[in-house]
């Protein structure tokens, strides 16, 4: 089944309106839902909204509310909350260019959506601000009205498409001046900082590949569910003994000769594959 769009509308900068459609880069469907049973018998838990004076309630009965103080409550109706927003729910407007380190990831929420496109008409201006944005190594800071609420996005090129992610704002993340307390001041020595420095050389990935990662929780998850149906016995695996190291030199010098030592053991297959393609290449000039 093609995937449905999440937004349509505008991305705008300036005078120029590119129109796009967005679909959420989220991938939900790999995800495992457990329900809440009742102990006993197994049975769902089902949940309802009661008013203590009225019993049960229907939706159409609910409305929203603030409450300002105890037990005094505002009504807001969606329709207000639409009259005092600032700008139209159908463009995204870009406020700026910015490079990609002047966000850190911790205001990043999760959220992301692919930016494509929306007709033939705005594939020409998608692709030059595409291009524009990866030549300048900028990314754009944009607001969007977006689940009913004005958020602030970041938009930035991948590949060849254009992506938005979803920022909390500033007043919304702790800052880490409320954590100096536990940092300590301590330095650390010269001959400290040539070991860790050569581990994290050791260690460096050269050509990183996200999909080698999963979710071990949703596969093990998976097992278990199974396990459970066919009625086998549970067993927990035994936990590694970690190593009994109490001295941090000895630690960094034991990891970086393991380090060191994982990456010569890759280096035989990598010679072998270029002498295997040094001798295919004499055959054809011989």
């Amino acid at each position: 089944m093609a995937p449905r769009t999440s937004w349509k509308g505008f991305l705008k900068l300036s005078l120029v309106s590119v129109p796009v459609k967005a679909y959420t880069a989220n991938n939900t469907a790999e995800e495992i839902r457990l329900n809440q049973l009742h102990k006993d018998c197994n049975s769902r838990v089902r949940y309802k909204k009661v008013c203590p004076e009225h019993g049960d309630l229907s939706s159409d009965e609910i409305v929203s509310g603030y409450e300002y103080a105890k037990d005094h409550y505002v009504v807001i109706d969606p329709e207000e909350i639409t009259k005092i927003r600032s700008q139209s729910d159908k463009t995204i407007s870009i406020d700026g260019f910015i490079r990609p380190s002047d966000v850190d990831s911790a205001y990043l929420t999760g959220r992301t959506y692919y930016l494509l496109p929306d007709g033939p008409a705005g594939s020409r201006p998608y692709a030059l601000l595409q291009q524009g944005m990866k030549d300048a190594d900028v990314c754009a800071i944009a607001q969007i009205v977006l689940s009913g609420r004005e958020q602030l996005v970041l938009v930035r090129p991948m590949d060849n498409a254009i992506v938005m992610s979803i920022l909390q704002y500033s007043k919304k993340v702790k800052s880490l001046d409320d954590f100096t307390e536990e940092l300590s001041d301590e330095e650390p020595s010269k001959e400290e900082m040539k070991l860790t420095n050569t581990l994290i050389e050791a260690s460096l990935i050269e050509e990183f590949d996200f999909a080698t990662y999963e979710d071990k929780y949703v596969k093990n998850l998976s097992t278990l569910i199974q396990l459970k149906v066919d009625g086998e016995e549970i067993v927990q695996a035994p936990e590694p003994e970690e190593p009994k190291i109490f001295n941090l030199m000895d630690a960094l010098k034991k990891s970086v000769a393991e380090a060191q030592s994982g990456a010569k053991k890759m280096a035989p297959s990598t010679s072998r594959g270029s002498k295997k393609k040094a001798s295919k290449k004499g055959k054809k000039t011989g």
